[in-house]
């Protein structure tokens, strides 16, 4: 499910951090991970955490949840080693999956990564052109509920084939790990972003104002820097699914739409939604339910959003005229800057 943000697409979000006086107050880390770029910017009264820390930190992510790492924790038991003793991070991401999953009636399915491998979107990228009888054979070896997590911290999977895959939900958990990691450390004021989600803490305080992010327009071209909007984020998780820049028309009726493997069908099928945001109390919750709103009409999004006020989103779609339009949540209009 991650396909549509890390192979089809690119950063939907860029961060405008405001330019102000450079002071010893703002401290800034940049560097590689998870096969992409991650920016911190902390407040504090001197440099309480340093490079080599965070990476340290994000590569002991990796060793847990990474499918482009042989070595990891998840690769070992997708590649069927019943042994592994999973760790926090693993079981962190595997319980709140597990909610995200219920709550979505399994729209959102880290047991799709046997599928996302088949479609060549995986570690492999050796794609393949389906069958509905090869899809039909897959699909058996999907669902969340085909796997679970054991008392002595375990993986135990009821088809060998299923295989796991939390690049949907585990970017963002991983910015709210440094986060945390930021927090332990005294740090009140901060904006981290990985690979495109991000996390606001607390305030930009050397301005007095809230850290303020940018949207940028799906249908730009890629030299393009066209934003959609800009809002004001404060202790909120930001996250954006979309098949970015790889909107496609359909040669006969001109109408723009994207492709999205569907855990259910096993199709990619054609949604008009092009992006979905969500700003959550978790950069995790949030990336989680970005996907789930791309696999899910826009009616569909809009009645599951009256019974999740928690959630602030925005969805860019194309309209029967074929023309782009926004719907917003009431919670996010409130924080569009002006």
């Amino acid at each position: 499910m991650k396909e549509l943000k890390r192979f089809c697409s690119f950063l939907v979000v860029v961060i405008l951090f405001i330019s102000c006086d450079k002071t010893s107050d703002f401290y800034t880390i940049q560097g590689e991970a998870q096969g992409s770029t991650y920016s911190i910017k902390y407040i504090a009264n001197e440099e309480k955490v340093s490079k080599i820390e965070i990476d340290s930190l994000l590569i002991a992510f990796d060793l847990s949840l990474s499918t482009y790492r042989p070595d990891s924790k998840i690769s070992k038991i997708n590649s069927g080693d019943s042994t592994v003793v999973i760790d926090d991070f693993f079981t962190e991401t595997f319980q709140l999956s597990n909610q995200i999953y219920k709550e979505t009636n399994g729209l959102f399915d880290p047991t799709i990564g046997v599928l996302v491998n088949a479609y060549g979107f995986g570690p492999n990228k050796k794609q393949e052109n389906l069958s509905q009888k090869q899809i039909d054979s897959l699909l058996q070896f999907v669902g969340f509920d085909k796997i679970a997590l054991n008392a002595n911290k375990t993986i135990s999977k009821k088809y060998s084939q299923t295989f796991i895959d939390f690049n949907a939900i585990a970017q963002g958990y991983s910015v709210d790990v440094v986060v945390n990691y930021l927090k332990s450390k005294g740090i009140e004021n901060a904006i981290v972003e990985i690979g495109g989600e991000l996390f606001a803490l607390g305030k930009n305080t050397i301005e007095n104002k809230n850290w303020v992010v940018g949207i940028d327009d799906p249908l730009q071209k890629p030299e393009e820097r066209t934003l959609i909007t800009k809002v004001n984020l404060e202790n909120l998780g930001m996250a954006t699914s979309g098949n970015y820049r790889k909107v496609m028309i359909d040669e006969k009726t001109g109408k723009k739409f994207v492709h999205i493997i569907n855990p259910k069908t096993g199709l990619a099928q054609k949604n008009n939604v092009l992006s979905a945001t969500v700003l959550s109390k978790s950069s995790a919750i949030s990336d989680s339910y970005a996907t789930a709103f791309m696999l899910m009409s826009l009616e569909e999004s809009k009645l599951f959003l009256q019974n999740h006020k928690d959630l602030y989103v925005m969805l860019l779609y194309v309209d029967a005229n074929n023309k782009m339009q926004q719907f917003t949540t009431e919670n996010f209009k409130a924080l569009i800057k002006e």
